[in-house]
């Protein structure tokens, strides 16, 4: 009688410990991240892209594995969540490579290359060309792991108040800019600074910038830009499609269970498809509303995409022989895109 109490009140007490433990465990498999935004969750794609990663990673993981978005500023200002993610300050940041141009001269390769490929060509490069790997490879020194997490279609090439009608036209003006397109405007005369979105019609409205480029038809419209300037241009020469990313602390990313890290890596490739499919769709509405409001639609004669095309080669050469980095980012993009070449005269439409 007396053995079988002992042995009644062990499993007694060995099931209250099971219980006791089971929140702790359960716990330890839930994850909940901090993420700033360089761009507000109300802009059409670079925001909204971003939102929906904290929507899609809570469904597909029941839960148990949330990431909040937050708007710019909010956590960090958006040119420097680099440094907050590298710091683990913040867990995560929903931004671009090529805002990391004055730390990584290789980095903007990886958001948009000047007379670059479109998004399928892009694609290839990153996923089955060593484009991902060898950024990696970089940003993992900063202790960041970077996961491609959207892509756009082709942006325009500006916004300017008079209108472009020459190379020398250009020169002299004060032009908000992103990535290496900023080095090619430098080139031709134009000084540029890098803006934050939320603040680049402020800035054009006051006249501390005499123009800008930011994005596609249906993000500037959001913007309001056609308000201060009616002269837009294209093709977006600089920019033919555009990556965006989540940037995880790499501490942060190792301590993912594998399911977690695959639920991740599965939003964002999810992302991906939205990103470039309602990017296509929803262009010409957007062109048809801006000319409604007056704004004028251009495309740049062929002198003046030659001159530009001719600077950014310029620039490589520029851009390899400072950095060891690039050249090797750049030969990799460079005889993937050569060896493409073959498929693309063949497969395409000219």
């Amino acid at each position: 009688m007396e053995t079988s109490r002992i042995l009644g009140l062990a499993t007694a007490a060995m099931a209250l410990t099971a219980v006791a433990l089971a929140p702790a465990d359960a716990d330890a498999q839930r994850v909940r991240w901090k993420m700033a935004s360089a761009f507000p969750s109300s802009l059409v794609q670079l925001g909204t892209l971003g939102k929906n990663i904290e929507k899609k990673i809570e469904a597909v993981s029941g839960g148990e594995f949330r990431i909040r978005f937050y708007e710019p500023k909010a956590l960090v200002p958006p040119l420097e969540t680099w440094d907050a993610v590298s710091q683990g300050s913040i867990d995560a940041a929903w931004t671009a490579a090529g805002y990391w141009a004055g730390k990584i001269k290789a980095s903007p390769l990886f958001t948009a290359v000047p007379f670059g490929p479109a998004a399928p060509e892009y694609l290839a490069w990153m996923y089955y060309g060593g484009g991902l790997e060898l950024w990696r490879e970089i940003a993992h020194r900063s202790n960041i792991h970077p996961i491609p997490c959207g892509i756009i279609a082709p942006e325009a090439s500006g916004w300017f108040r008079e209108e472009i009608k020459s190379v020398e036209d250009l020169k002299g003006l004060k032009m908000r800019f992103f990535g290496l397109g900023a080095r090619v405007m430098e080139k031709i005369g134009v000084s540029t600074q890098l803006i934050a979105g939320g603040d680049i019609y402020p800035a054009l409205e006051l006249g501390s910038i005499d123009a800008t480029e930011f994005s596609m038809p249906a993000i500037d419209l959001n913007l309001g830009f056609y308000q201060v300037a009616k002269h837009y241009y294209f093709p977006g020469w600089h920019q033919q499609s555009s990556i965006l990313e989540i940037e995880v602390n790499l501490d942060k990313w190792k301590a993912l269970t594998d399911q977690q890290r695959a639920q991740l890596e599965m939003v964002c490739g999810d992302n991906m498809r939205e990103g470039l499919a309602e990017g296509e769709a929803i262009q010409w509405k957007a062109i048809q509303t801006l000319q409604e409001k007056g704004v004028q639609i251009h495309r740049w004669p062929d002198e003046v995409l030659d001159a530009l095309e001719k600077a950014w080669g310029e620039v490589v050469e520029e851009l390899v022989q400072e950095d060891e980095d690039f050249a090797r980012v750049w030969q990799s993009l460079s005889t993937f895109r050569a060896n493409y070449a073959t498929w693309k005269e063949l497969a395409y439409l000219k």
